[in-house]
């Protein structure tokens, strides 16, 4: 899915008609707290809700997201993304966002394993692994982060269900092949769409080649 990160923040909605066959759009929101960089908040989201219909996957990347996610799945969020590193009750805000009819996500930096938390993936509808740190767009992928991610897609693999594994950060033509062969089943691509002369040919590009190396 594009990430609007990469957007001409000017003019969004000529950004989001770029993509027709995107299968959602993943918007970044930070605070310049939890991640040295300030986007975009609750109002401006807002706006973007009423622009598409297209499905919206929001990845928080903010201090106290136990307080604000649930916002976001009350503004109509499909997907809301917080940072177990910054969620103090993150099974309470799991449920919270169920509760109030969005998919609950638990992202991971890095340097985050995914072993402490084996318990709480049947809380979860998505696990994101990112494959860069946090903050800023166009950074390269980690290939440190392949490991972590094949792991990740063997414990989900044991609790069953509809649990996607997403990665967000240098995932690009040169990238996505490997994540997909690892058990990633949701890409998040910024640069690497936005950038293109044509983003939603390589929307279906990434699409294609994920498809292939996933079998």
């Amino acid at each position: 899915m594009p990430s609007l990160l990469s957007a001409d923040f000017a003019n969004l909605q000529a950004a989001i008609e770029s993509v027709p066959s995107a299968d959602a759009l993943h918007v970044d929101v930070m605070d310049n707290h939890f991640v040295p960089n300030l986007t975009l908040g609750l109002p401006v989201f807002e706006s973007i809700r009423a622009a598409t219909p297209v499905m919206l996957d929001v990845h928080l990347m903010i201090e106290d997201p136990d307080r604000w996610a649930p916002a976001y799945a009350e503004a109509g969020a499909e997907s809301v993304t917080f940072h177990v590193e910054a969620a103090a009750a993150p099974v309470r805000l799991a449920r919270e966002l169920r509760g109030r009819g969005a998919r609950a996500s638990m992202a991971l930096k890095p340097a985050t394993p995914i072993e402490p938390y084996a318990d709480l993936l049947p809380e979860l509808d998505m696990v994101l692994i990112m494959t860069v740190e946090p903050g800023f767009g166009g950074q390269k992928f980690l290939d440190l982060c392949l490991p972590k991610i094949e792991r990740t897609r063997a414990l989900l693999d044991k609790v069953g269900g509809d649990v996607w594994l997403q990665v967000d950060g240098g995932v690009s033509a040169e990238t996505v092949e490997r994540c997909a062969a690892a058990g990633v089943d949701s890409f998040v691509a910024g640069s690497s769409v936005f950038g293109a002369d044509d983003p939603d040919a390589m929307v279906a590009e990434l699409r294609r080649l994920a498809l292939a190396a996933a079998g």
